[in-house]
């Protein structure tokens, strides 16, 4: 498991669920203003997981063939999917909880708070461990930590204030 999440963290990955969380954790958000049940959440996120991804997907094929001026190569295309898999992943997780939510074990008002904070602390524990990876001291890291994190507490914040 520890070997997993190391190769994970030396991926380009992370920066891909870290973008999809982004969006995820905007989503669930505006969706918590009027929100519809658990299962409609479940739905739009994965909608939202499946277009945003195919849009990755596109983009970075057509990208990388008009920059090389070649179609792309089968191992090309692989790491492009593991790309876009990567931010449809961080969009799509936070659904978790509302299919938890629809199964009763806890309500919906939870699961949008629990959805919420997860998505924040997990943006805040990518910024941390990318600094102490990158050398910075606990002290730095945490600062990193932080500053990333008040992506997903202005979102939250701005939220609280408009409604």
């Amino acid at each position: 498991m520890l070997q997993a999440i190391e190769t994970h963290l030396e991926s380009r990955q992370v920066a891909r669920v870290i973008y999809g969380s982004i969006i995820g954790l905007a989503l669930v958000v505006a969706l918590q203003a009027h929100p519809p049940s658990a299962g409609v959440i479940v739905g739009t996120l994965c909608a939202t997981a499946l277009a945003v991804g195919l849009a990755e997907l596109y983009s970075d094929i057509v990208g990388t063939e008009t920059r090389t001026r070649h179609r792309i190569a089968r191992t090309e295309l692989v790491h492009i999917l593991d790309q876009a898999g990567a931010v449809a992943f961080g969009i799509a997780f936070p659904g978790v909880f509302f299919i938890l939510a629809a199964l009763g074990v806890f309500e919906l008002h939870s699961a949008f708070a629990v959805a919420k904070w997860s998505g924040l602390a997990l943006i805040g524990a990518y910024g941390f461990v990318g600094a102490r990876l990158a050398g910075s001291t606990v002290a730095a890291s945490l600062m990193q930590a932080l500053a990333v994190g008040a992506i997903g507490g202005v979102l939250i914040a701005v939220k609280a204030v408009l409604h």
